[in-house]
């Protein structure tokens, strides 16, 4: 029987809780984890109608991407569209769950379907968080050294960008006396030893730190397992704001556009002035991106796509790059997609199936 948790560990197995934003609310909104899953409607938003819908096409759960209870709720009187979607999904036994700015911070997430969407090579992340990643530092007898670092491989550690099983190693002396009361694996109570040991390191996410350690205590061989964590400020090439890639072949201004709007399938473009030379490198953010735009320019882009331009920050540009104002909902809306596919990968006893329902609350005429 599959139950909501293991519907939400395996959506947080790409897009990890612990890297959402501090302002975001992600994860299981509303529902009983332990509760078991009858069907998936994945949305982009959670409204009434997608309420509705979910309990028409005998779906339990609605997994969205902007996650309906965004700010404190303090009251359930239905007196906002957001209470009156909570108070629905509660009357009808419908889970809600949101994966937003953790899913838009992944390498294979929001940014990366954006670049897919637009063929783009080369992908990476523009702007790569700080302050994710911790290195562990542990001693290990010789004879048990690959085996130990076999465990901490398959629970997570030693993951460098493109290169995984990454550690480095160097040999001493360890020395230890173990007291009366001690149950010594190597040595004996009350006699000094000396053991040839590797000094063993490897990065971990800081996130896994307590899983990591618990696969290292049962796979070494210590009674006590010496080792130490320090943080890091190095960047996580796999978790970030935003992404940058190639096209496959450059594009002048207006068969550019043309591109644009083709592939992503788009009613109109708000966009300053692009760059007269061939366009190739271009940068994206789903959603409300501004902020990148510096990140933007440092990358080399011609253009980046968003959405969400405030009318002065348009200026912001200054003719060093090109910018491009898809609309919220239309740089996202293919999230839907990805969320779909990644769980019916893994689910097959219960439907996982896309809304119909439009949640776009802008219109254009």
């Amino acid at each position: 029987m599959i139950q909501i948790r293991h519907l939400a560990a395996h959506i947080e197995a790409l897009a990890p809780l612990a890297y959402q934003e501090s302002y975001d609310n992600v994860g299981l909104l509303v529902g009983n984890p332990n509760t078991a899953v009858t069907g998936v409607l994945v949305t982009l938003d959670i409204t009434e109608a997608v309420v509705d819908e979910a309990v028409a096409r005998g779906c339990n759960v609605i997994v969205a991407h902007h996650p309906v209870v965004f700010k404190g709720l303090k009251k359930l009187t239905g007196k906002t569209y957001v209470e009156r979607t909570v108070i629905k999904a509660i009357k009808h036994d419908v889970a809600l769950y949101a994966a937003h700015t953790n899913l838009d911070n992944v390498a294979g997430g929001v940014n990366f379907r954006i670049a897919e969407k637009l063929n783009l090579q080369n992908v990476s992340i523009l702007a790569p968080k700080t302050q994710v990643l911790t290195k562990l530092v542990t001693f290990v007898p010789i004879t048990h050294t690959q085996a130990v670092l076999d465990a901490l491989y398959a629970a997570g550690a030693g993951q460098i960008g493109a290169y995984k099983n990454c550690s480095f190693r160097v040999a001493g002396t360890g020395t230890f006396q173990p007291t009366e009361t001690a149950r010594p694996t190597i040595g004996e109570p009350g006699e000094y030893h000396e053991e040839s040991e590797n000094r063993v390191e490897v990065i971990i996410p800081a996130h896994q730190q307590w899983q990591l350690l618990n696969a290292l205590r049962q796979a070494h061989p210590y009674e006590e397992v010496a080792y130490y964590l320090t943080a890091l400020d190095n960047q996580h090439q796999e978790v970030g704001s935003g992404a940058v890639g190639d096209l496959p072949e450059p594009l002048m201004g207006m068969a550019w556009l043309t591109y644009l709007k083709e592939h992503m399938a788009l009613n109109l473009i708000r966009y300053t002035a692009l760059p007269d030379q061939p366009i190739k490198r271009i940068a994206v953010c789903g959603g409300v991106g501004s902020f990148l735009l510096p990140d933007a320019i440092r990358a080399g882009a011609d253009v980046f796509v968003t959405a969400d331009y405030k009318y002065h920050e348009f200026f912001d540009a200054e003719n060093r790059i090109g910018i491009c104002d898809i609309g919220h909902y239309e740089s996202e809306v293919f999230t839907k997609d990805l969320i779909r596919e990644h769980l019916a990968k893994k689910f097959t006893t219960f439907a996982v199936i896309l809304s119909y329902t439009d949640t776009n609350p802008v219109r254009y005429f």
